[in-house]
């Protein structure tokens, strides 16, 4: 049981820190644990995908995270582009996506087979009313035109196109998936969006600036429905009922960047989209970790990927390596500053401007102080914590300050940045002892110094009619009181009855006085020797431990006829699934056998009614005279006697090792055998006989 406070102590603390950590706005770009979990996801079977859609995801989310896995699967995957772009019966979609796989492989594709291709593409888009028709045709256009050295690729009336587009809009900022369905939705926005760039890159000429102007309008009207979480994670959820597929938060947000991105890319002036929203938005792809879908991570990674070089606001994420500091260890605080896919930012500033203790709101307990930057680890580095700053949960708060002016517009740092920190140490613990106190005068008849730090064998008595007193005093590094999270006194029986009482403090004492006389009941009126264990434990107390004290032999008065009984102690795990005790079989002695000779000899005489059988015949003067010369009344014949041969050897194997069910089971089908042959040959001969007597 000491074992298992020990644990209990060890995750409540674990447990402080890390629901300290969710709770707070911590974020980390990009790392090698997604490398790792994408190598592990992507996995096609048998060395191909299942379509192209999904090769493309793979490639694209390697390409993102720096991974070369190209010549694995560039093979497989540039026959099956070959194949869906020289087809004419593949979907708009395999298209898209066969597209966007050889922008990536460079598949070596033939020029003839992408000027098919965008003749089919600029055939649908002539056609098309339906928002992914749109989609998928225009955006397979603005891939040929950059995968082929055709510079005259545009749109014949790039503006009428995008006006049937933008029919599609709501006032709401979503989009329609096609004219005839009035839900809209928010997922399609993006899609509207990445469409409407690629015609914007596709007109020959300028597209209306009003246009523009009211598709911008439309963004805004978009981010005026955008959601967020109480880190700052700003995200977009999909609220279409009647969609044939359900996009969660993170497909649907993942939609509204790529849009965004990709209009911004291509559209001359400002958004006017607050930089904190963007920023809100890498927050919300950081903050889900590491998915553990390919199709999550995939959207995870592109997007972060667009957001690290879109023209709208690129964001900066401030992390911790380390966000526990040791006293004890002389920890210096370490700030990192990266973009979303952890390059490195650009020159700036950042200052500490306040730490806030646990509890309090506006009082900071330092002034603010400029980090010092090493350029060769990219690290910001506060060398000493402040005098005034001991054990205990902070709160610190940075910003980050731009050298360059221009960078403002450019990058969004999200003004100031409140972290939770751990500040941890060793608690000095002194003035401990334990005593027995008399009841009536509460003098001290025993009192003994106890060392919380070292071993212990301290050995008490006591009655009923006494009391039991446990004292000691913590403090922190700078010698203030200090309160742990748990301060336990545990009293154990011979019996494994177990007794827990919480410690009460004042300032820096700590003090328990158990009255046995008030607690017999609780006590069940055992008396003997009960071991005693103080356990204390804190998040931020680096020696926090459970110490075996001694123990003391009580004892309490005989219980009375109601008394309550102590509770049933759980059974040893090794009582139950530990190995059972070895069962010793005793068999029965074999029963006395007669003499081999006597056996063999009683056997022969088994034999003699066979020979008197054989005799039998010979007398009688058997013979083959009568055998049928007919072919098949000879057949009958030769299967009747096979049977009657058959039955014997079926009784010899059932002397020998059959048992009677399977010798009756074999003879109930060779007797209805021999019955069916049988009457034929007798049937046979009978008619044989009739006509030699009428002859």
């Amino acid at each position: 049981m000491a074992r298992n406070i020990g644990r209990f102590l060890v995750l409540i603390a674990a447990a402080l820190i890390y629901s300290s950590a969710l709770a707070s706005s911590i974020f980390q770009p990009i790392s090698d644990s997604h490398r790792s979990a994408a190598l592990e996801l992507f996995n096609p079977l048998g060395g191909s995908f299942s379509s192209v859609e999904k090769t493309y995801e793979e490639l694209r989310t390697f390409e993102v995270l720096g991974i070369d896995k190209r010549s694995d699967i560039s093979t497989a995957a540039c026959q099956s582009v070959s194949e869906i772009l020289g087809s004419s019966s593949s979907t708009l979609k395999d298209l898209f996506y066969a597209l966007k796989v050889n922008g990536i492989l460079q598949c070596g594709i033939k020029e003839d087979v992408f000027e098919g291709v965008a003749s089919r593409l600029q055939s649908v888009v002539g056609g098309a009313s339906a928002l992914l028709d749109f989609y998928y045709s225009v955006g397979g256009l603005v891939l040929i035109k950059g995968q082929t050295s055709k510079d005259d690729l545009y749109l014949s009336d790039a503006e009428g196109v995008f006006r049937s587009i933008k029919a599609l809009s709501q006032s709401d900022g979503r989009w329609r998936y096609n004219s005839n369905n009035p839900e809209s939705s928010t997922f399609a926005a993006g899609l509207a969006l990445e469409a409407l760039a690629g015609i914007v890159s596709l007109s020959s000429s300028e597209i209306d600036q009003s246009l523009i102007s009211t598709t911008k309008n439309d963004i805004l009207k978009l981010f005026d429905s955008i959601e967020k979480y109480d880190d700052g994670a700003f995200y977009f959820d999909e609220k279409l009922v009647g969609a044939r597929e359900h996009q969660g938060a993170l497909s649907t947000t993942s939609s509204v960047v790529r849009g965004l991105t990709a209009f911004a890319a291509v559209t001359s002036g400002s958004l006017n989209l607050p930089s904190g929203k963007i920023l809100g938005l890498a927050k919300f792809f950081l903050g889900i970790g590491i998915p553990g879908d390919a199709k999550d991570l995939f959207n995870q990674v592109d997007s972060l990927a667009f957001l690290e070089s879109n023209t709208v606001s690129i964001p900066l994420i401030l992390s911790l390596p380390a966000t526990v500091l040791s006293l004890t260890k002389k920890d210096a605080l370490k700030v990192k500053v990266n973009t979303v896919l952890g390059s490195n930012a650009p020159p700036l500033t950042v200052n500490l401007l306040q730490v806030l203790r646990s509890g309090s709101k506006d009082t900071s307990l330092i002034e603010s102080q400029e980090l010092k930057f090493d350029p060769e680890i990219a690290v910001y580095t506060l060398d000493a914590m402040p005098k005034s700053v001991d054990v205990g949960k902070y709160t610190f708060v940075f910003e980050m300050v731009l050298h360059d002016s221009d960078h403002k517009n450019l990058y969004a740092t999200g003004g100031r940045i409140r972290i939770p920190i751990f500040v941890t140490g060793v608690i000095e613990v002194d003035s401990a002892e334990i005593a027995v106190l008399d009841s009536d005068l509460g003098s001290i008849e025993t009192k003994k110094k106890i060392d919380l730090a070292g071993e212990n064998t301290v050995s008490l008595s006591a009655n009923h009619l006494q009391k039991l007193r446990l004292s000691f005093q913590l403090s922190t590094p700078l010698g203030h009181a200090f309160k742990p999270h748990q301060a336990i006194l545990k009293l154990t029986h011979e019996t494994k009855v177990e007794h827990m009482f919480v410690m009460g403090s004042s300032g820096k004492q700590f003090e328990i006085i158990l009255d046995f006389l008030g607690q017999v009941e609780k006590f069940f009126y055992l008396s003997g020797r009960y071991n005693v264990q103080l356990a204390v434990g804190d998040a931020v107390m680096e020696n926090s431990f459970l110490k075996a004290i001694g123990h003391v032999d009580l004892d309490l008065p005989a219980p009375p006829e109601k008394a309550p009984q102590p509770p049933a102690q759980p059974l040893d795990p090794n009582l139950i699934y530990g190995p059972k005790a070895e069962i010793a079989h005793i068999f029965r002695a074999p029963e006395k056998l007669p003499p081999k000779k006597l056996s063999l000899t009683f056997s022969g005489l088994t034999l003699l009614p066979f020979l008197g059988f054989l005799v039998g015949l010979l007398r009688l003067g058997v013979n083959l005279k009568n055998f049928p010369s007919s072919s098949v009344p000879a057949v009958f014949a030769t299967l009747f006697h096979l049977g009657i041969a058959a039955v014997l050897s079926l009784y010899m194997l059932f002397w020998l090792k059959l048992d009677l069910f399977t010798t009756l089971k074999a003879l109930s089908f060779l007797g209805a055998f021999l019955m069916f042959v049988g009457h034929r040959i007798l049937s046979h001969l009978a008619s044989s006989s009739s006509k030699l007597k009428s002859a």
